[in-house]
């Protein structure tokens, strides 16, 4: 990343104050659907300047988050019923990229700008992002780099990874003037065995078969933990922890939120939205 380009993102971090909206401890009845539809409110909210720049957390216990693109894989249904086996629920998110896992052990960040008069490339996004990340982890002694792992599981161009061990990977989403940029991190349990779980999902739903999407092949190898990388325990709590102190750090005001009335109203819409495109597309 060039001095310019560092410059830019940190400064798409200090924004005037950041409204929190934790839902990191909602537990198993908190769904997957409700998450992507609450980044749809908000970018929408933040788009129209209702609402100034938000941070949300989120984890989601034993769900296979699918990208539309493995909608087409040619024996779907097969992957599925695997991964339903193995104790997941399969749910299709709103956008692009490919199947991810989430756990108790993988802590979800959004961040929600507002675009304003001059459009924000969308490098500069993940590079927020990406500083973000090492700001909150500036106290371990390993690099982490953004480049694209091959062998991962959703692979990127903005893969996070140390020592070329990918624990996270970096989305984003615009909606009217807002911008969701999104991270999926790999605190604990076994990032290869997450890997393994979607490998095998990958075998199952092609069967061999050519398509004119190259799906990835996995290799679990490739992809790890921050446990598993630092060799300490870290949990959740204790990046909720780096994330608020960084935030603040950056910006120097961060407070506790949730959806407001006007917002509520967006909500359902966006919910209904995406509930009926997996009814759609996944039958149930």
């Amino acid at each position: 990343m060039t001095d310019q380009n560092l410059s830019s993102a940190l400064e798409l971090l200090k924004q005037p104050s950041w409204r929190i909206i934790d839902q990191s401890s909602l537990g198993t009845n908190f769904h997957a659907l409700q998450s992507f539809a609450m980044d749809d409110t908000l970018c929408t909210s933040v788009g129209k300047g209702q609402s100034g720049a938000v941070c949300r957390t989120w984890v989601h216990h034993n769900t296979i988050v699918l990208g539309i693109q493995d909608t087409r894989l040619p024996h779907l249904q097969k992957g599925i019923d695997y991964l339903n086996n193995q104790g997941y629920e399969v749910i299709v998110r709103n956008s692009g990229g490919l199947a991810v896992v989430l756990d108790s052990g993988v802590l979800n960040i959004s961040l929600v700008f507002p675009e304003g008069e001059k459009a924000i490339d969308i490098n500069r996004g993940y590079d927020a992002m990406w500083e973000l990340i090492k700001h909150m982890f500036r106290d371990i002694p390993h690099l982490i780099e953004a480049k694209e792992i091959v062998g991962s599981y959703c692979p990127g161009s903005y893969d996070l990874s140390i020592r070329d061990k990918k624990f996270a990977g970096i989305s984003q989403r615009r909606i009217r003037g807002g911008i969701a940029v999104q991270i999926y991190l790999c605190v604990n349990k076994s990032g290869s065995e997450r890997a393994k779980i979607i490998g095998e999902f990958y075998k199952l739903s092609l069967q061999g078969e050519q398509t004119k999407f190259a799906f990835p092949t996995i290799e679990p190898d490739v992809m790890a933990s921050l446990s598993d990388l630092t060799g300490q325990p870290i949990t959740v709590q204790d990046v909720m922890l780096r994330l608020l102190t960084s935030l603040k750090e950056t910006s120097g005001t961060i407070f506790a939120n949730t959806l407001q009335a006007d917002e509520l109203e967006l909500y359902k819409h966006y919910y209904d939205r995406i509930v009926e495109r997996n009814e759609k597309v996944l039958g149930s």
